[in-house]
């Protein structure tokens, strides 16, 4: 919390040029506090966002953590005699997250504007156990889950989101706008997912017996995998063009790498050289792109789009001028 109080004054909010202080709320309860006052303050902190979505504001709140809540329910519970449930939660907590979610949502006040509110509650399983009460009442009543996995921390990838358990329930509802951003999205979108869930499952191969004991192709899959990894799911909040992607440079940035992954199998197949395609010129630069252009340079991304194409045809040319020739 003491850094939160020093760092978030000296933050300026892009939009208003002033500190981002200025239009923040914080509700501090530590672990040596009453145990009422850690049980209630999220209910304090919703009851305030509420107010201010009443008043025509779209309000985030972040609630770290509703474990730590919980855990102050239990003990409550526990000394007002309540049954206690599993794990020593009482029985209505299931009731309580419930009541807790459901308070977020778009609304048309009374006043004739519309406000919203959008809950982003931090869970904290012990030992990493999402199988544990609050983490799976919390992913019973929220459709969207991003799962922080430790291996991406420990290797300095951030953000941490692990891209194999984490889940979107949302996608129907959003990809009307998607559609209007790109009409490729969804397709697209597929694309990335089958690459990094097969990068996920040929890594236990590579475990076992290295990745040279793979065909091109699978190989292949592994390299693209890191250019997600590296050059699309990587972010670096401190960096002032990649702390913010608009959502057409991320699909611009995204079809580059699959595009790149769809002609590259394309010419495997036809008997290129794995070595060839991976060593193109255009190829280190997939990783830097998001850092060396901003939002409003989306024309350099495109430009660098066609260099990548182009060093595709040039390997595509060169096996027809072999084919002709063996012809020959």
């Amino acid at each position: 919390m003491t850094d939160v109080l020093n760092e978030f004054p000296r933050l300026i909010d892009p939009r208003s040029g002033r500190p981002l202080m200025e239009r923040t709320v914080m509700i501090a309860n530590t672990s040596n506090m009453p145990v009422a006052a850690r049980e209630v303050s999220i209910y304090t902190g919703v009851t305030i966002a509420e107010y201010y979505r009443d008043m025509g504001y779209s309000v985030a709140i972040m609630a770290d953590s509703t474990s730590r809540w919980a855990e102050a329910l239990r003990e409550l519970s526990s000394r007002l005699g309540d049954m206690p449930a599993e794990e020593g939660f009482p029985s209505y907590l299931a009731t309580r997250l419930a009541e807790f979610y459901e308070r977020a949502g778009y609304v048309d006040t009374l006043s004739g504007s519309d406000g919203s509110i959008s809950i982003i509650g931090a869970v904290s399983p012990p030992g990493g156990d999402f199988s544990e009460p609050v983490t799976q009442h919390t992913t019973r009543f929220v459709r969207c889950f991003w799962a922080l996995d430790k291996v991406l921390a420990d290797a300095r990838h951030y953000p941490s989101i692990s891209w194999i358990d984490s889940y979107s329930e949302y996608l129907d509802d959003i990809r009307g706008w998607w559609l209007e951003v790109d009409s490729n999205w969804q397709d697209v979108r597929h694309e990335a997912m089958h690459i990094l869930l097969e990068e996920n499952r040929l890594q236990q191969i590579v475990k076992l017996v290295g990745p040279d004991a793979l065909p091109v192709d699978e190989r292949f899959l592994l390299f693209c995998a890191e250019l997600i990894k590296n050059g699309f799911l990587q972010q670096n909040a401190f960096d002032p063009k990649d702390m913010y992607s608009t959502p057409l440079k991320q699909m611009k940035l995204l079809k580059i790498i699959t595009g790149f992954y769809s002609a590259g199998i394309a010419l495997l197949e036809a008997g290129a050289d794995l070595q060839e395609i991976t060593e193109l010129p255009s190829v280190p630069g997939m990783t830097r792109l998001k850092s060396e252009t901003g939002n409003d340079e989306l024309d350099k991304i495109d430009e660098y789009e066609k260099m990548v194409r182009s060093g595709l045809s040039a390997i595509s040319e060169k096996l027809k001028q072999e084919a002709a020739g063996d012809r020959a």
